[in-house]
């Protein structure tokens, strides 16, 4: 326990001391490479979310989350190295994961840093970017498989289930899904740091009481890098996580409560992302296949900030509702283990 608050204070330390400095260099990036959105982009489709987010990002730098995974990286990096562990697979996973979902986000955090835009802007296409983590969560799923050797489904009160090779599109679907999920809850400052943080606590949690030390040491270095983070992307923001973080996290959220074995208790430890999640591809599917609108406005927490809740009220009562799923998820996870 002592080596693990070491962790989570040494990279707290180390996400602080360079914060402020990447902050300057990504508004100096803005205002000497500023340039406007390239011709011909059309957000005239998401009328609604670009009014409720208007403003936010014409002086607010996108890409906290290069910063944070680079930290992380290299802090996890040095502990394992030091640690000189035996059975290190879990960690190479979770890295691999962790970086290569990332480099996706990267590259369109690339766009939106050297552009000046306010609302919803898109850099690269989104089908272009499902069909890129499909093919890593692939992978990953392959390695949990193969190399970790997962292949079973852990349902509280009903018992173990082997699966066999259905394992492989379950977690590809969950690692998909969770890297979308904290996408699409990073439009509110604070919300999706926020709603990571109680995950996470959550999870390590799990890990420490089951005595998984490699993924308990890795989320407390996640943890004190996030914290440092979020002091400066809680409401007024002035950073955002950006691609690179969100999608990063997302995947390495799902991917350490697969390794965990307790799939049901990641659905609900991570309750908001899947309420988010859920709303956005309802209305997605409802505009595809019935021509309207299931709601005036996508994802659930857009919908709160157009119905007229306040932007702090909505992720400090969405950060309550998920602390609440966490502790449930927890207590499921662990009265059956």
């Amino acid at each position: 326990m002592i080596e693990l608050l070491g962790l989570v204070l040494v990279s707290f330390a180390v996400t602080s001391f360079f914060m402020v400095p990447f902050i300057d260099l990504l508004f100096y990036l803005r205002s000497r490479y500023k340039r406007s959105i390239p011709k011909g982009y059309d957000d005239s489709h998401t009328p609604i979310t670009n009014r409720l987010l208007r403003g936010k990002d014409v002086a607010t730098p996108v890409g906290g989350g290069i910063l944070l995974i680079i930290v992380i990286t290299v802090l996890g990096t040095a502990y394992a190295y030091f640690k000189n562990l035996v059975d290190p697979k879990d960690l190479y996973i979770i890295f691999f994961t962790f970086i290569t979902f990332g480099l996706i986000g990267f590259l369109d955090d690339i766009k939106k840093i050297f552009v000046a835009f306010s609302g919803k802007y898109v850099g690269i296409k989104g089908r272009y970017i499902i069909l890129l983590q499909i093919i890593l969560a692939s992978l990953v799923s392959l390695m949990l498989y193969y190399l970790i050797g997962l292949n079973n489904i852990y349902v509280s009160g009903l018992g173990n289930f082997v699966i066999g090779l259905w394992y492989l599109p379950l977690s590809v679907f969950l690692i998909v899904a969770f890297s979308n999920a904290l996408n699409i809850s990073d439009g509110l400052d604070g919300l999706s740091t926020g709603l990571l943080t109680v995950c996470l606590f959550a999870l390590l949690a799990l890990t420490s009481a089951t005595l998984n030390l490699n993924l308990a040491a890795f989320i407390g270095i996640w943890l004190g890098s996030l914290f440092a983070f979020l002091y400066f992307n809680v409401y007024p923001a002035r950073i955002y996580l950006g691609d690179a973080g969100s999608l990063a996290f997302g995947a390495t959220l799902a991917v350490i409560g697969l390794l965990t074995g307790k799939i049901l208790a990641l659905a609900i430890i991570g309750g908001v992302y899947v309420v988010i999640v859920t709303s956005s591809a309802m209305q997605m599917v409802s505009k595809k296949f019935f021509g309207r609108k299931l709601f005036p406005v996508a994802p659930f927490h857009m919908l709160l900030r157009y119905i007229g809740w306040e932007e702090p009220k909505i992720v400090m009562r969405l950060i309550l509702a998920q602390a609440l799923f966490a502790i449930f998820g927890l207590w499921l996870a662990l009265v059956t283990r």
